[in-house]
């Protein structure tokens, strides 16, 4: 005796079912894919403000140098302080300008994820067009 072939409706179901089965595992690899960045990212920022902290102690005593270097050389005391102002705020501005673009919230979407995700959807569509 002939095995029967699985009908359409059992064909169907058997799809469904492991999309759904797809679906759970792609959902919780996006979930530990974001977790993974924000934890690399809230490090970073901790290091950030670890670093940002010694080097307000380093760049204040640096600016009363150069502060101190510039009278020295010639300059009233406000225009060398000014002068030394506009230095660090150029380059305050330049730093935080990276900062930025590097924590953009572009950088935090589960891109593997993403990807697998496609593969799945094409091998789901390849599968129900077979």
């Amino acid at each position: 005796m002939a095995q029967a072939e699985p009908s359409i409706l059992a064909l169907l179901s058997d799809v469904v079912r492991q999309g759904a089965g797809l679906v759970e595992k792609e959902i919780r690899l996006a979930r530990a894919e974001v977790s993974e960045n924000v934890s690399r990212v809230g490090l970073a920022l901790g290091l950030m403000v670890g670093g940002a902290i010694l080097a307000i102690v380093c760049l204040n005593l640096l600016a009363g140098a150069l502060v101190a270097l510039l009278v020295a050389a010639g300059l009233s005391a406000g225009a060398a302080t000014l002068a030394v102002a506009a230095l660090f705020g150029a380059a305050a501005a330049v730093l935080i300008a990276r900062a930025i673009r590097d924590l953009k919230a572009t950088s935090l979407v589960p891109t593997r994820t993403a990807e697998s995700i496609r593969k799945d959807a094409q091998l789901l569509k390849e599968a129900t067009h077979a």
